[in-house]
């Protein structure tokens, strides 16, 4: 879960360079494409897999582990 959360922070700080790039080049479409469409879902990913990770943490391997193989389960109930 730490390797995802550190992929999510990648990822966002990509989009944010990308999200530059558009702002320097004067380009608002792309820059209000890469908005809507991905920074506010990357915001909310990050935020729930932080919240896994400090979870995991506070519970340790063994309990860590079987609660987050069941926290997807009660989300689909």
């Amino acid at each position: 879960m730490e390797l995802a959360l550190a992929l999510e922070k990648l990822v966002n700080e990509k989009l944010h360079n990308l999200h530059a790039v558009a702002t320097r080049c004067n380009d608002p479409q792309l820059t209000d494409f890469i908005e809507s469409e991905f920074l506010s879902g990357q915001v909310e990913t990050i935020k729930k897999v932080s919240e896994y990770v400090a979870q995991l943490r506070r519970v340790g391997k063994g309990h860590g582990v079987w609660h987050c193989d069941q926290k997807p389960l009660e989300e689909e109930a």
